[in-house]
């Protein structure tokens, strides 16, 4: 299963949930997206060409992240880009998200194991504006 989270037709976040299948290779990420986030199933005996990457200058603007939830229950938290909170998704294991505008927060609903992949170098202090999270008498949690 797919989720497009989205606000104002702009799309925040993708979630993949672990018992997504598929055949070959699709990719969820416009082309223009500064992450690039895919799902390959290949069979046996399958090759991909060993290959090196080009240099290509680009020009990243804002941090995408890529979360996989290794082992527990996280909940993520979206906000719009004025820190407004939006809704909440609950994530489970080997289930991955993408998130690639507005803003997110995460409440650990169990001991989890979150591997994250994004964009460097880190920028430090410069690199996000952190600002409260959700009351929990306001979480509205979408299936």
């Amino acid at each position: 299963m797919i989720e497009n989270i989205s606000h104002n037709g702009q799309l925040i976040s993708i979630i993949i949930r672990s018992q997504y299948h598929a055949q070959g290779i699709i990719f969820f990420t416009p082309d223009d997206f500064s992450q690039q986030l895919a799902y390959m199933n290949r069979k046996k005996g399958y090759v991909i060409a060993p290959h090196v990457h080009n240099p290509v200058k680009r020009e990243v603007s804002y941090t995408q992240e890529v979360l996989f939830i290794k082992s527990g229950k996280v909940r993520v938290d979206y906000f719009d880009n004025d820190k407004n909170y939006l809704e909440s998704r609950m994530l489970s294991q080997g289930d991955v998200v993408l998130l690639s505008s507005g803003g997110h927060g995460f409440f650990m609903c169990e001991d989890s194991e979150i591997i994250e992949v994004k964009q460097g170098p880190y920028a430090g202090d410069k690199d996000k504006t952190r600002f409260n999270p959700v009351a929990d008498n306001q979480v509205r949690l979408k299936q």
